[in-house]
């Protein structure tokens, strides 16, 4: 009995050991699958939970443990999607936010812009997508994960690279470089300053803001340099009280910024550069979105 006993918990501390090393990454694969921070805790929370039921030995954890996770995700999705069919306005994923000099919110390339190009795709596709493309598993893995066959897996990451090639990030930015756009994009924005927003934004830019239907937001996506021009100066008129910076940030991979619109409510605003011109600004305002902040 005591030897039993010794080697349940001997076992037991195995898989502490095991699950720990895995979670950073089954919390990034389960963010990506899913797009909320916090249904991916979840996601992760009950993998856990059945990880830790497992009687046998696993030879590979990293392989048992993405198939759980994923599966999870998958489930989950379903009611997802059906939720955002009825959401009010755009709809953005929970900000990701790190500090600007950090370098893992860009180390597995998946920016807000390709989020929501993942968006497009069916579950399978995006699973097989980030497993192969982000994630480096073996289609034949993925095959064992999503209970399909290889050359079945391997059209749906095909599809799925066809269709989000064009979101993928092609323009690196420095910390510096992401810092200092970011302030003077702000700067402007709160000034209504039409000389700086015109050299700092693209010709084509648009403007995705989400409030969920909580908050005061764009209902749809602003698009052009002239409206988005008549906009930042239409909102400084308006408003008494200037916007607050908070800090800036990397967020999912963009560089961005914290800050309190004049309403003293917390958005989070991240910005696609390319070529030195912002050609993306993703706005979040939902407050079901920003519980996990740090203000």
């Amino acid at each position: 009995m005591a030897k039993e006993a010794s080697a349940d918990v001997s076992l037991s501390d195995q898989r502490i050991v095991e699950f720990t090393v895995e979670r950073k990454r089954l919390l990034r694969l389960s963010y990506r699958m899913l797009g909320s921070i916090t249904e991916a805790e979840d996601v992760v929370q009950d993998a856990w939970l059945r990880w830790a039921r497992v009687e046998d030995e696993v030879r590979t954890p990293t392989a048992y443990l993405t198939r759980i996770v994923t599966r999870l995700c998958l489930d989950r999705m379903k009611s997802a999607r059906a939720r955002r069919e009825v959401y009010v306005g755009p709809w953005l994923p929970e900000p990701l936010v790190e500090p600007v000099d950090t370098q893992e919110a860009i180390a597995d390339d998946v920016t807000v812009t390709l989020m929501l190009a993942l968006e497009r795709l069916s579950p399978l596709e995006r699973a097989a997508f980030l497993l192969h493309e982000v994630f480096d598993v073996a289609l034949t893995e993925i095959a064992v994960v999503l209970e399909r066959e290889p050359a079945a897996v391997r059209q749906l990451a095909s599809r799925a690279r066809k269709n989000v090639q064009n979101a993928r990030p092609r323009y690196s930015v420095g910390a510096a470089e992401a810092e200092g756009i970011a302030r003077a994009f702000f700067a402007a924005s709160r000034d209504g300053d039409v000389t700086a927003l015109s050299a700092l934004l693209a010709r084509d830019v648009e403007i995705h803001s989400d409030g969920g239907g909580k908050v005061l937001a764009f209902r749809e996506v602003i698009r052009g340099l002239e409206r988005a021009l008549r906009l930042f100066v239409s909102a400084q008129r308006k408003t008494a009280t200037p916007p607050t910076l908070l800090r800036t940030a990397t967020i999912d991979g963009l560089p961005g910024y914290v800050s309190l619109d004049p309403n003293g409510v917390l958005q989070i605003t991240a910005l696609g550069i390319r070529d030195g011109k912002i050609f993306a600004i993703y706005i979040v305002k939902n407050p079901d979105k920003l519980t996990h902040i740090d203000v």
